[in-house]
């Protein structure tokens, strides 16, 4: 019989269909397209992207050249811009204003094939760092009200480019669906006097059913009312709102969940596509009682068709508490 199952956080429907179950063998992840020709984030073609922001590289190493494990460049083709001024006006009751924001790509190897999983977890710490870094500065500016960052993984993800790489976009405004989780977590919060994303947290660890892989800081779970199968969250198990207020030790070890989850993730139904995207507290409010930081791990295992489109809810063929149940009994090592 199939389940509707109600998001605690935005209150947001989704359908549990187990008429149409599907175990997680069942899922055929279709081969990614090659591209040919040079690719402008490998070793020796720094030229061919605009001059770096930042780079982990040697001391001594010049900018702009080889040498280095972890590059952040401006996106040569920027959705949003950070030269010129922020002017809001109208067409009768149309609203718009100018392009204002950042667009920076962080190119997370210099090796071309090596996925986010399967780099060393040291690695994945530099690049959570150089995302607290990024943002920490971008937050200056005070025409930017959110950063959002996020990773394309495959064609079907969205991603443009092979080379495994993660992307933040910085607006002059605050994203719908973190003002719906916003005030959701708000009226719960008013309610219970509690933060949802923390009841989340502890009934997820003391259920078990839904918990994928945890350590002293971090668990990763599918979701109780997961939109795709193998949906999956990583949250801090301390309450903090803001990523970027997030400690060095700390993001080791997130580094090591993170891995563990995607590792989990790509042996479980063959490496599939997948889009990655942290959800944070908006840059003018850094610390909110009610609101919590966390990263949605979404394969890319079926397709969004006119019903969900219609209708704002999701079918998902596979129980998140199947889901999770094979992904925990994955072998990663």
């Amino acid at each position: 019989m199939p389940e509707l199952r109600k998001d605690p956080i935005i209150g947001r429907w989704v359908i549990i269909s187990t008429e149409r179950g599907k175990r997680p063998v069942d899922y055929e992840v279709v081969p990614e397209p090659t591209k040919k020709g040079g690719c402008p984030f490998c070793y020796g073609n720094e030229a061919l992207t605009p001059p770096e922001i930042m780079a982990a590289r040697p001391p001594g190493s010049p900018p702009n050249g080889p040498g280095w494990q972890l590059r952040v460049v401006p996106n040569k083709f920027p959705a949003l811009r950070v030269e010129g001024q922020l002017d809001k006006s109208g067409e009768g009751l149309y609203d718009k204003m100018t392009g204002i924001g950042a667009h920076e790509i962080f190119i997370e190897t210099p090796v071309h094939d090596l996925h986010l999983a399967d780099m060393e977890t040291g690695q994945i710490a530099d690049l959570l760092q150089a995302f607290v870094s990024r943002m920490q500065d971008l937050k200056r500016d005070i025409r930017l009200k959110y950063l959002m960052i996020f990773k394309n993984q495959g064609f079907r993800a969205g991603a443009t480019m092979e080379h495994s790489h993660s992307q933040l976009i910085a607006t002059p405004i605050v994203p719908k669906t973190i003002k719906e989780e916003m005030e959701g977590s708000l009226e719960y919060y008013k309610y219970k006097e509690r933060c949802v994303f923390c009841d989340i947290i502890k009934q997820e660890i003391e259920d078990a059913r839904r918990l994928v892989i945890e350590n002293d800081r971090f668990v990763s779970i599918v979701p109780y009312a997961a939109r795709f199968p193998f949906e999956t969250w990583i949250l801090p198990k301390n309450h903090l709102s803001s990523f970027e207020n997030t400690t060095i030790p700390d993001l080791k070890i997130l580094a090591e969940i993170l891995k563990g989850t995607l590792l989990r993730m790509n042996r479980s139904v063959n490496t599939p596509p997948y889009n990655l995207v942290l959800h944070t507290a908006p840059c003018d409010r850094p610390k909110i009682d009610h609101y919590h930081w966390h990263i949605e791990i979404m394969p890319r295992l079926t397709r969004v068709a006119g019903f969900e489109r219609g209708t704002g809810f999701y079918i998902n063929p596979t129980p998140p508490e199947e889901a999770a149940a094979f992904l925990r009994e994955v072998d990663v090592n």
